[in-house]
């Protein structure tokens, strides 16, 4: 199929509800926060991770979808694939064992590069950079995410937590040896976890049809990222994370490849607000501090304003 001919800009709204939404490894694995406001953070590569997951969970094995960044994988090795498949290379015995693999001509390397695209959905869709050792080139991705943020702030809770078993045997003996209670039957050790009590959170994405030339991002491709941004935490579930669930999707598509508005101000058009007995309010608005904090979904309205739109340019709702 050929690439993609339309523009496309999202507005991608999702929850959590008593979990970690996204941890902070440089902070005790808490809750992605902005320290000066407390809006919680999702980061581009979490989301990343969760459409991966699901595009491997759902097609796994089929031709031309299959996934570069996996867990545990090493990424020299998916490049050696390009070379083993790929004329000259697929013939020289050398391919199999060379630590270091580098096109000789720019004919190579695009053939090279075009193979990683064409066989690897997350390559076709966010791009890669191929160029550790075993040189496959660099490709910029036409799916871009930006950073999510919660729509009012957050407050993490740590809660402590036990587990009625010890690791090994030094655990258990100096367990043993350190407690003064009455009681020292059980291996009890502790530990600790982090929670959202509720968060909605809001993350744009953008699709550039001149940037789906160069990787072959097609129609087919576009729709699976779509249904994977509506179905991926369906898949996701986990005691860290809670309850997460994609709640909208509204795309914005152009009519041309490059565009006919901008990305924000089409994304102005999306608001979210506290619903206070069915009225919308700006979660801004001193009206409602005394308000409960919200937590569920129905405590917020979306409006979508769909007056006026720029010539060419279409709202569709995938979620």
């Amino acid at each position: 199929m050929t690439a993609i001919a339309n523009r496309y800009d999202f507005v991608l709204l999702f929850d959590v509800t008593r979990g970690n939404p996204n941890g902070d490894p440089d902070a005790g694995n808490m809750p992605r926060i902005d320290p000066e406001t407390n809006f919680g953070l999702v980061s581009d590569v979490s989301l990343k991770r969760k459409i991966r997951n699901y595009v491997e969970l759902a097609h796994r094995g089929e031709e031309g979808r299959h996934i570069y960044v996996q867990e545990s994988s090493i990424l020299n090795e998916q490049h050696r694939k390009a070379y083993k498949a790929v004329a000259p290379y697929k013939d020289d015995p050398k391919t199999d064992k060379a630590a270091k693999l580098n096109p000789r001509t720019d004919d190579e390397a695009h053939a090279l590069t075009a193979w990683m695209c064409a066989n690897f959905y997350d390559v076709r869709t966010f791009g890669a950079v191929m160029s550790t050792g075993i040189n496959c080139g660099q490709v910029r991705g036409p799916v871009q995410i930006a950073f999510a943020q919660s729509i009012e702030p957050i407050i993490a809770q740590e809660i402590s937590i036990t587990r009625m078993a010890a690791t090994n045997e030094a655990e258990k003996k100096q367990k043993a040896e350190g407690d003064d209670s009455v009681d020292r039957t059980d291996n009890r050790t502790m530990g600790r976890k982090h929670i959202v009590p509720y968060g909605l959170y809001r993350a744009h994405g953008f699709i550039s049809a001149k940037l789906a030339e160069r990787t072959g991002f097609d129609e087919g491709d576009l729709d699976l990222l779509f249904t994977a941004l509506a179905e991926m935490f369906e898949h996701d579930h986990s005691a860290a994370r809670g309850e997460m669930a994609s709640r909208k999707l509204i795309v914005f598509k152009h009519n041309t490849a490059l565009g006919k508005a901008s990305a924000h101000a089409l994304f102005e058009r999306v608001r979210v607000g506290r619903n206070i007995d069915g009225e919308f309010r700006d979660v801004d608005d001193r009206r409602i501090d005394n308000a409960p904090p919200a937590r569920k979904f129905t405590d917020y309205k979306v409006e979508i304003d769909r007056t006026n739109l720029p010539d060419g340019v279409e709202i569709i709702d995938r979620l």
